[in-house]
């Protein structure tokens, strides 16, 4: 009987680990000379671009943020809207008249939503789950009034078993 061995893995294939000590080494060796090699004008370069982007960048917020604020007037005064009502804000989003979830309305729920109506499946689900967490909270505290309304009437009826008490 001769042993057999088992075939032996072809030379260029490596183990994960050596690949990830590989891919380390690399990455260390590369850094390493990478600062290495830095000259002082260089060093001096890095700091004051990092400098001016940490200071410049509060600013440039600022400055994009009353862009867009006024991009949003336009599109608010294009629509011929108040800017602070809600109709504003509905009609941007596209007229639709937002419903509360929990409030019941007719036509609501029942509907299945078309691919199109990209959000409407999501908001019948959280309109459901919110449904039943009410729903759940609200058969719990009834169970609460009855396990208390329980445990007035043994207080009473004990009240009752012992009258000696009531002197």
């Amino acid at each position: 009987m001769s042993q057999q061995q088992a075939p032996a893995a072809p030379s260029g294939a490596q183990s994960p680990m050596e690949v990830a000590t590989q891919l380390w080494s690399n990455f260390e060796n590369g850094v390493h000379s990478g600062f290495m090699k830095m000259t002082p004008e260089k060093w001096i370069r890095l700091v004051v671009i990092v400098g001016a982007y940490a200071l410049i960048r509060p600013y440039l917020m600022k400055l994009g943020a009353k862009l867009q604020a006024r991009e949003h007037e336009k599109e608010v005064d294009l629509a011929g809207l108040d800017p602070k009502s809600q109709d504003a804000i509905r009609a941007l989003r596209g007229g639709k008249k937002i419903e509360i979830p929990g409030v019941d309305s007719d036509s609501e729920g029942e509907e299945e939503p078309k691919p199109a109506d990209w959000g409407k499946k999501a908001r019948l689900r959280q309109r459901k789950f919110i449904r039943g967490k009410v729903e759940e909270e609200e058969r719990r505290r009834r169970e609460e009034d009855e396990e208390t309304d329980e445990e007035l009437e043994e207080i009473l009826n004990a009240i009752q078993v012992a009258p000696h008490l009531k002197q």
